[in-house]
């Protein structure tokens, strides 16, 4: 008989080959390059706006599409019910009211009357600054409103880690607005990603939509014609914005950049309140027009009910987070993006940083995760329809608290009354008082007084008191 020789030196060596591959693939996979971060905001977008939200008319394809490839998680909430509050939250993990913004930062004198700074504190921890020193490119594209349009004197997007800025609205400087338009921001962002493919980069695309005023494409226009005018109106500067999400994810996928890169989608607030006559605003459709939908949340736009603060918030990274997946129990705020987005491109958070946000990477990549820290409110503003009344608000495990300066107090267990419906404050007075402690507790660690450096030379002219009063939150 004869018999096969004998091959285990030959085996072993292969053995050794395999292994050999095997940790340097693993070692790879180790280091691999951090992810590109998209972030893209789009400005009094309803929740239930979103086609893949349920709306009736509304044809937003291109979100859709992202949630599709991503998990869009339903129990978001925003920093707060207007502009440049939430906007801070996003960019700062801490709620606003901390660094004295609590409404629109808009006219000195406006910002005078509501006890506000002109500008966001220069030495905030911001999340583009934390990015850029990690190496990585950073932009922002879009609106910015983080400053007042009259304070000549403040500090430029590159104070907070901006290395390129291409902006409206929100700056009182000309030099680096004049060059764009509501509808250039998307030809801005796909320049910044063809210019920096072979860099790690972080990008904000802030658009205007569906901001007042309105501006629909006439291309959107015609795939409405069908529709009532209001609807129409609204529905073509909805898919206007769809549009341009579809632009940065194509091109995404044009520079090979998909799969490494986390996109983020989210609104600054809920939609805007609709105006009972038909109006124009300069060249533009006036708030006649704003009929967004907030998917049954009771408040819209400058209220603390879930209306006005739960937006849609959709998150997509190819092979980390799971496709598909819809999470309606994982509660998450504004805040917490800087320390997900920090964990997941692994940049540390800056020694002595104390955020209000959560490091949220476990829920993004599919665990449903409790909330540890509560979230809070503190909104100041004038204009206030029935359901503006509450300044104040916390919301912690299963029970939001709504509140005023006066004894008006509302809670809610959102757990089963998402709409907000029942309230349950003289049934569960044991709740109110718990949350109403902690409530003050807060408030009682923000700021007495303004930083000085964050107030505009023009506060000390009288003639700022003289400046425009009628501005709406924006």
């Amino acid at each position: 008989m004869i018999r096969p020789s004998v091959t285990f030196p030959r085996a072993a060596a292969m053995k050794r080959l395999l292994t050999t591959l095997l940790s340097l693939s693993l070692c790879s996979l180790s280091h691999a390059a951090p992810p590109n971060v998209v972030f893209i905001l789009a400005d009094d977008l309803g929740w239930g706006d979103l086609s893949c939200h349920g709306n009736g008319y509304i044809k937003t394809p291109n979100i859709d599409s992202l949630a599709a490839q991503g998990t869009d998680f339903q129990g978001f909430n925003t920093a707060s019910p207007v502009c440049s509050p939430s906007r801070a939250g996003f960019m700062t993990g801490k709620f606003p009211a901390r660094f004295g913004i609590k409404g629109a930062i808009g006219a000195i004198s406006k910002n005078i009357e509501w006890n506000m700074v002109d500008w966001l504190d220069v030495k905030a921890a911001t999340l583009p600054r934390l990015m850029q020193s990690a190496g990585y490119v950073t932009g922002h594209v879009g609106k910015w409103h983080l400053q007042s349009g009259q304070a000549k004197d403040g500090p430029l997007p590159a104070a907070y880690g901006v290395m390129e800025a291409a902006l409206f609205a929100g700056t009182a400087h000309p030099e680096i607005e004049k060059t764009i338009t509501d509808h250039e921001i998307w030809a801005a962002a796909t320049d910044f990603l063809q210019r920096n493919r072979e860099k790690p980069f972080y990008l904000n695309v802030w658009m205007h939509e569906t901001h007042l005023a309105h501006h629909p494409s006439e291309e959107s226009l015609k795939a409405y014609a069908h529709l009532d005018e209001r609807q129409r109106i609204y529905a073509a500067v909805a898919t206007d914005a769809d549009r341009g999400v579809g632009i940065i994810l194509a091109k995404l996928k044009e520079l090979g950049l998909e799969e490494n890169t986390l996109v983020v989608f989210s609104s600054d607030n809920g939609p805007e309140n609709t105006h009972p006559t038909n109006k124009k605003m300069g060249s533009g459709y006036g708030g006649y027009y704003s009929i967004g939908e907030t998917g049954g949340h009771k408040g819209r736009k400058r209220s603390l009910h879930e209306g006005g603060t739960n937006t849609a918030f959709i998150v997509r990274w190819p092979g980390q987070v799971p496709a598909g997946r819809v999470d309606k129990t994982t509660r998450l705020s504004a805040t917490d993006l800087l320390p997900t987005v920090c964990a997941a491109t692994g940049v540390k958070l800056p020694e002595g940083y104390e955020g209000d946000g959560e490091d949220m990477l476990t829920a993004f990549k599919g665990t449903e995760v409790k909330r540890t820290k509560p979230i809070f409110w503190d909104w100041t503003g004038t204009d206030r329809p029935p359901t503006n009344w509450a300044r104040w608000a916390i919301h912690d495990g299963d029970f939001k608290l709504l509140k005023d300066d006066a004894k008006r107090v509302e809670l809610y267990d959102l757990t089963k009354d998402a709409g907000e419906e029942k309230n349950l404050a003289s049934e569960k007075p044991e709740i109110v008082q718990q949350l109403t402690t902690r409530l003050d507790a807060w408030k009682a660690t923000l700021p007495a007084s303004l930083p000085a450096e964050c107030l505009s030379k023009m506060r000390q002219n009288k003639r700022a008191m003289k400046s425009s009063k009628g501005d709406k939150e924006e």
